[in-house]
């Protein structure tokens, strides 16, 4: 079986719609939902790094936020990825994977080796949400390839469960879901 075959359907229209959006920032943001400690919705904006599966997204955030806390106390999460050229919404259903060490490790330090000097910036920052540091070192806009990659790195893989596709650009609306426990054959749904 060719990779091709291998991926679930929504992964094509998912690229196509990332392509319309050309060298748009927006082909990459995708917003992630969880559930805080006390019990509150998080909503924040992420970059999307890849896939590290079929139907395995990986994203990257700062092991000091809340948000790692955050997906070990309840790991089930939404995204959802506007993508307004396409005129396409995608949401995303899924949890957090847990990963053995070894590829866990592996995955990071690949992801890590791939970011622009400013892409690798972001970890050389103070501690997010913390009281607003100072001074013209506080906020590098630049890391050199050869800094070790920080403890906090972490890599967040969503294991997709289920997606869904509204788009929005004929009358009326087109809505499809996938469910991996269906064998990701499409549903046609009511906008």
């Amino acid at each position: 079986m060719s990779r091709a075959q291998s991926l679930p359907p929504w992964r094509a229209l998912l690229s196509a719609a990332r392509q319309r959006e050309g060298r748009s920032p927006l082909a990459r943001w995708l917003q992630l939902a969880t559930v805080a400690a006390d019990g509150t919705p998080r909503v924040r904006t992420l970059v999307f790094r890849g896939w590290g599966g079929p139907a395995d997204l990986d994203l990257l955030t700062d092991g000091r936020s809340a948000k790692p806390a955050e997906l070990a106390a309840q790991p089930a999460v939404e995204l959802c990825w506007l993508l307004p050229r396409a005129r396409s919404q995608f949401r995303l259903r899924g949890d957090r994977a847990v990963l053995a060490p070894e590829l866990e490790e592996r995955e990071r330090r690949r992801h890590w080796q791939a970011l622009s000097p400013s892409g690798r910036a972001l970890w050389g920052w103070p501690q997010p949400a913390a009281a607003l540091v100072a001074g013209p070192d506080a906020f590098p806009e630049e890391l050199p390839a050869d800094t070790p990659m920080p403890a906090h790195f972490t890599l967040l893989r969503i294991a997709l469960e289920q997606v869904e596709l509204l788009q929005l650009g004929e009358h009326p609306h087109q809505r499809r879901r996938w469910r991996r426990d269906d064998g990701w054959s499409e549903q046609r749904l009511n906008p």
